[in-house]
């Protein structure tokens, strides 16, 4: 069941889902808007050839961290990773699902390329894979609205929250870009 505007109030107040810092103007009738950080990720493409899922990218990307008044250009057809400026989070018995706005979609900026997902048992800044499939280059700004989540509950808590011994959380509780670490599920 995807929750309301006036159940997501309640389940932040109630301490089920955390949005660090939460401003109820945000509040969506089914979703809670987020903002734009100031850092992101870029691959230097001229340092490197390929990128094989079977090893490490640690390197390959350089991080850029912008200033008050700096924006982020996205050119035509590149990639990026950026950052949820909020912390989310939720229990055991609910997810979340990061979604664009419509507004920058129509402008050719994809959010997130696949991974739009919050796992029950997590609380972290979401990192989005930003990508711009229009003809001309996209600014970014900090502090703009970037994304928005809905939340859903569960028929009954998971049995196994993200984070749990076994699971191979990778992501659990960033707090900044992290870069792909699919390689770690070929050494499992």
């Amino acid at each position: 069941m995807v929750l309301s505007d006036g159940q997501i109030k309640e389940k932040v107040g109630s301490g089920e889902i955390s949005i660090a810092p939460f401003d109820k103007s945000c509040i969506q009738p089914a979703s809670y808007d987020l903002h734009l950080a100031n850092q992101f990720k870029i691959y230097r493409s001229h340092a490197n050839e390929i990128i094989d899922p079977l090893k490490s990218v640690d390197g390959m990307m350089e991080n850029i961290f912008l200033g008050e008044g700096e924006s982020f250009i996205l050119h035509p057809g590149s990639f990026a990773l950026g950052l949820i400026e909020e912390k989310t989070g939720v229990d055991s018995k609910h997810i979340g699902r990061l979604e664009g706005k419509s507004s920058l979609a129509r402008l050719g900026l994809i959010i997130h390329t696949t991974a739009g997902y919050l796992d029950p048992g997590n609380n972290l800044k979401l990192t989005l894979e930003l990508f711009n499939a229009s003809p001309l280059p996209i600014k970014l700004y900090p502090g703009m609205k970037i994304a928005q989540i809905a939340f859903e509950e569960m028929g009954r808590p998971c049995e196994r929250p993200y984070g749990s011994d076994g699971l191979g959380s990778k992501y659990y509780g960033d707090e900044s870009i992290t870069e792909s670490k699919m390689h770690l599920n070929f050494d499992e």
